[in-house]
């Protein structure tokens, strides 16, 4: 298996993030940083969605990943995670969480995820999302107790967003994120993904999935309505922006025929000058 060396582009990979808009607000260094964490994310996530690849050749390189993380905050040569080291030594984020996103990604190669239980689906949006807003906060110069709530519930929230956003595209790659409780619930049979999302009653789970996205992106407006320490311009951004889109996705609903939500471009301008602006 080839070993890869080479850092990340990180701006260039960063530019094809719906979060890039919200990276570009910030200052140059804590710009760089995101982009930096981005990267870091993208080339670990790459590594779970490389189906060309086998089960056992993805989880390898993922344990490489691991091992560079440990030997970064060891102090060692931290080969892959090189690019990370300014990050770590000026932002301190916490290696668990840096460990833990590759713990998500390691759910999508263990197995194809299918209707995965309520708990399963809450450890996977931890992991592959909220370990991610830890992360941040801590560029975002926020204090640990409000950014690591923040971190769990904006997480949680625009995770939720891209599951109901991306149910068809998971289909065609064998995955279903929506939790089984709403599906059966939805008097749908858990036969495998594409039937799922054929389902003229998927719409009633993706409501309920919904609801429950609804629910954490109250409290993360709350908690960045209390005013905490640090630079709120990015996550206001992104909680305004996804939740516009699971705006758009509720008025349209999710039974088939359905049609990927797009936002246009002038009410992203609206809500860039509303919340990416200094306050």
């Amino acid at each position: 298996m080839a070993i890869e060396t080479e850092a990340p582009a990180t701006q260039q990979r960063a530019s094809s993030s719906s979060f890039y808009a919200a990276m570009r607000l910030m200052p140059k260094a804590e710009r760089e940083a995101m982009y930096a964490i981005y990267a870091f994310c993208r080339a670990v996530d790459d590594i779970a969605d490389n189906g060309g690849d086998s089960r056992e050749v993805r989880g390898a390189r993922l344990d490489a990943w691991r091992g560079d993380v440990e030997a970064l905050y060891a102090g060692s040569a931290a080969q892959r995670a090189a690019f990370l080291e300014a990050v770590v030594r000026r932002y301190r984020p916490r290696k668990e969480d840096f460990l833990a996103v590759i713990d998500g990604m390691a759910m999508d190669v263990a197995e194809d995820i299918c209707a995965p239980d309520e708990a399963t689906l809450d450890l996977y949006c931890e992991r592959v999302a909220s370990a991610v807003g830890r992360l941040s906060i801590k560029i975002f110069g926020m204090d640990e107790e409000p950014g690591f709530r923040l971190a769990h519930h904006l997480g949680r929230a625009l995770q939720l967003t891209n599951i109901l956003r991306d149910i068809d595209e998971d289909a065609g790659l064998g995955r279903l994120y929506l939790p089984r409780e709403l599906i059966e619930e939805a008097a749908i049979a858990v036969d495998n993904p594409d039937k799922v999302v054929a389902s003229p009653t998927i719409d009633t789970a993706c409501r309920g999935v919904a609801r429950i996205a609804r629910e954490h992106y109250r409290q993360a407006d709350a908690i960045l309505a209390s005013r905490p320490r640090g630079d709120l311009r990015a996550p206001k951004l992104m909680s305004a922006v996804y939740s516009t889109i699971l705006d758009a996705m509720e008025s349209q609903g999710w039974a088939p025929p359905r049609s990927r939500v797009r936002i246009a471009k002038t009410r992203l301008l609206w809500l860039f000058l509303r919340y990416g602006l200094p306050a």
